[in-house]
């Protein structure tokens, strides 16, 4: 199976995800609006460069789950040009069942799109949930962890985020008729909790 059709593997059933898509796309797809599609329906979430047949770059989320298309794009928002170029962004992944130290550097590295992913699901008006990632070790998310992400999400409100995150949680916004997704107070430390 090519990226390609493996990108469209399972159909969009969920009409949030659906017109997260939609959102995405509209904001980034265009070759003057960086070339990047939002692609559902996959099995494992992964970015691809435009190369190898593909014109354009993809963001890949798992089945058609709106969290995953968030948390994917969040990972996007945050990598930068250079990264953009590589497959996964160049990114390290240990899967699950990872030792404590590897999820504390999971953790390090998570705070930054977990905190971006928080407000996309505001601006979509769904329930956001830490994900620690590592379901066979047992290990939910720590303390530090729920705490840093907080402080960055209202870091993010105070202090502004990049063109693209900024974009699209915006348009998500409107698309999902929710309030300004940037307003401070819409981050609580007992909402993670």
């Amino acid at each position: 199976m090519t990226a390609e059709s493996r990108a469209n593997a399972y159909p969009l059933a969920d009409p949030v995800a659906a017109r997260i898509v939609a959102v995405f796309d509209q904001c980034f797809a265009a070759p003057d609006g960086l070339n990047t599609r939002l692609c559902g329906g996959c099995e494992e979430p992964f970015y691809r460069p435009a190369g190898s047949g593909r014109s354009h770059h993809q963001i890949e989320f798992t089945r058609d789950y709106p969290a995953s298309a968030l948390h994917e794009v969040a990972h996007w928002c945050v990598a930068g040009a250079a990264r953009r170029l590589q497959p996964d962004y160049g990114y390290w992944y240990a899967p699950d069942g990872r030792t404590l130290a590897q999820q504390q550097l999971f953790e390090k590295v998570e705070v930054r799109p977990q905190a971006l992913e928080w407000i996309f699901a505001r601006a979509c008006g769904l329930k956001f949930r830490i994900s620690a990632d590592n379901l066979e070790s047992g290990l939910g998310p720590s303390r530090e962890f729920r705490e840093n992400i907080w402080r960055q999400a209202r870091d993010y409100c105070c202090g502004g985020v990049n063109e693209r995150a900024g974009r699209f949680a915006r348009a998500l916004a409107v698309e999902f008729g929710r309030p300004d997704p940037f307003a401070v107070d819409l981050y609580q430390l007992e909402h993670l909790l």
